[in-house]
């Protein structure tokens, strides 16, 4: 029984020591004990966040954020900027009070349309695996750095009622890892009671490059 014993001590000597001599490893940076989200659409692509709800791994409901803009339109007309996805950091919001996500509900205007859209997606288990690896390991490429101080995801939103998920990992990459498609919302925007109408207008410059290039459905 001591020689068990010892052995058991030897062995938790020898992963304690592991970790501290491992460059890598993030457990004694500073991390936060929540996640962000964020949301964005292709550009051009204008859009209305309504509601975002989040049900976390304990089952837990809890609301993020709600009437952000999506789809920037400060580009120029020259290029298809709307087809496919460029993602990078944009709309930080904090979900505070939530454990890691297990479904996202979302509920959007997509004016460029004017249709609104509500769904939602599955957060898989492998989005959260690479949520957690984000903080508690440092980037090869750069060691000397701490880990990232807390997991992000990232929801895209597009015409036709996509949506897509990304999470970073711990070398600040986006990661596609779960999609989505939500249906048109029966009671149309805001729920029906702002008599149809839309969070704003569209954009002329978002009408235009329309015009020239039309809505790139199918590249999402």
């Amino acid at each position: 029984m001591k020689r068990l014993q010892t052995a058991l001590v030897l062995v938790s000597l020898l992963m304690v020591s592991a970790c501290k001599n491992d460059p890598l490893s993030g457990a004694d940076d500073p991390k936060s004990d929540t996640w962000s989200i964020d949301y964005r659409s292709p550009s051009f692509m204008q859009g209305w966040i309504e509601q975002i709800t989040v049900a976390d791994i304990k089952g837990r409901l809890i609301r993020g954020p709600s009437g952000g803009g999506l789809g920037s339109n400060n580009l120029g007309l020259d290029e298809e900027y709307a087809r496919g996805w460029r993602t990078n950091i944009g709309n930080v919001y904090t979900m505070t009070g939530a454990d890691l996500p297990k479904i996202v509900y979302v509920r959007w205007q997509s004016i460029i349309e004017q249709t609104t859209y509500s769904g939602w997606v599955n957060i898989s288990e492998n989005a959260r695996s690479i949520m957690r690896g984000s903080t508690a390991r440092r980037c090869p490429a750069w060691p000397e750095q701490q880990a990232s101080y807390y997991a992000s995801l990232t929801l895209g939103l597009a015409p036709g009622g996509v949506i897509r998920v990304w999470v970073q990992d711990n070398c600040s990459n986006f990661v596609l890892v779960d999609q989505g498609q939500a249906q048109v919302e029966p009671l149309g925007p805001d729920q029906g009671r702002n008599q149809g109408r839309y969070a704003y207008p569209i954009d002329e410059n978002s009408k235009r490059y329309v015009e020239r290039w039309g809505i790139p459905y199918g590249s999402w």
